[in-house]
């Protein structure tokens, strides 16, 4: 009669193996984690420790507690005026989002030549903000550009758009919503081919047609997809900064500063290298965009719970 074999004699399997399936995934994203904390997270928290210093980047640095802080928020007037035009950023760039929507509602129809009309709206989503700029300061010369001869075929004179502190913010932020349109637009045409087809034929013959149709049909499909539009789009609108340096470099006269440009200023430009005002600056910015970013994924959530 054969003995049966012992158990305890196998040979035990190695931890890893008993949970490979588990392990594996956290090995591949430890390197991307790694970089993530070291170039992101620790940077972050450096300028918070930083902000309290006066500090010009080489020497010691001197502890000055909320000192920083005190001359931000007690009257410094370009800090305001970097404030409020970030507040205009903000506010004038979210019309990218609609803007794109439509632009995606009108290039998701079958006709012909369609690729065609999607290449060149999404041309501008590919161009280097640095060339954007410099487009755009090129249209807006006072005499040889084009919008002010587009304005004289009308009859109206020319204006001077970069040259006068009313309006140059305004232009500049124009010319940031050319690219930041086909980029929402390429987020909703991604998520129109995500739009489930049977829900839109039960639409139809309920007798849902037009804005009904895309009110409580289409665009509550389009929730992720106008989620990430208003995250990269509010983003995009308090980081500002390329287009600022090329077109204007803050002017006329400062009016066209918003906090990242000058916190440029402040800690790395020629005038500058206060490290720790730049990084007060940098804080302010950071808590700015973390309340948005907040709000909406804290939207996103109940909407997930409501319709659970």
């Amino acid at each position: 009669m054969t003995a049966l074999p012992d158990p305890t004699s196998q040979p035990q399997r190695s931890w890893y193996k008993r949970n490979e399936i588990a392990v594996t995934p956290w090995l591949f994203l430890l390197p991307g984690m790694f970089f993530f904390a070291f170039y992101v997270i620790y940077p972050i928290f450096q300028s918070f420790w930083i902000s309290f210093h006066e500090w010009d980047g080489l020497g010691e640095k001197v502890w000055v507690g909320t000192a920083n802080y005190e001359r931000l928020l007690g009257g410094d007037r370009k800090f305001e005026t970097s404030f409020w035009n970030n507040l205009k950023w903000l506010f004038l760039y979210l019309l990218a989002i609609p803007a794109g929507l439509s632009i995606a509602l009108l290039l998701n129809q079958k006709v012909r030549g369609i690729r065609l009309y999607k290449s060149l709206f999404f041309f501008p989503f590919v161009l280097s903000q640095v060339v954007v700029g410099l487009v755009f300061s090129w249209f807006y010369l006072p005499r040889e550009g084009l919008l002010n001869a587009i304005l004289a075929v009308v009859g109206a004179g020319p204006v001077n758009i970069l040259g006068d502190p009313s309006t140059a913010t305004y232009g500049i932020i124009a010319a940031g919503l050319w690219p930041q349109t086909a980029y929402c637009m390429i987020l909703y045409l991604t998520g129109l081919n995500a739009v489930d087809p049977e829900q839109i034929e039960a639409a139809r013959l309920d007798g849902a047609k037009g804005h009904r149709m895309l009110w409580y049909v289409v665009l509550p499909q389009l929730k992720p997809a106008t989620f990430i539009a208003f995250v990269v789009t509010i983003i995009g609108a308090l980081r500002s900064f390329d287009l600022i340096s090329v077109m204007t470099n803050g002017g006329p006269f400062g009016s066209t500063r918003v906090l990242s440009f000058y916190m440029y200023e402040e800690s790395l430009s020629e005038f500058g290298f206060r490290m720790g005002y730049g990084a007060a600056i940098a804080v302010v910015l950071f808590f700015i965009m973390l309340f948005f970013i907040v709000y909406f994924l804290w939207s996103m959530y109940q909407d997930e719970r409501g319709g659970r």
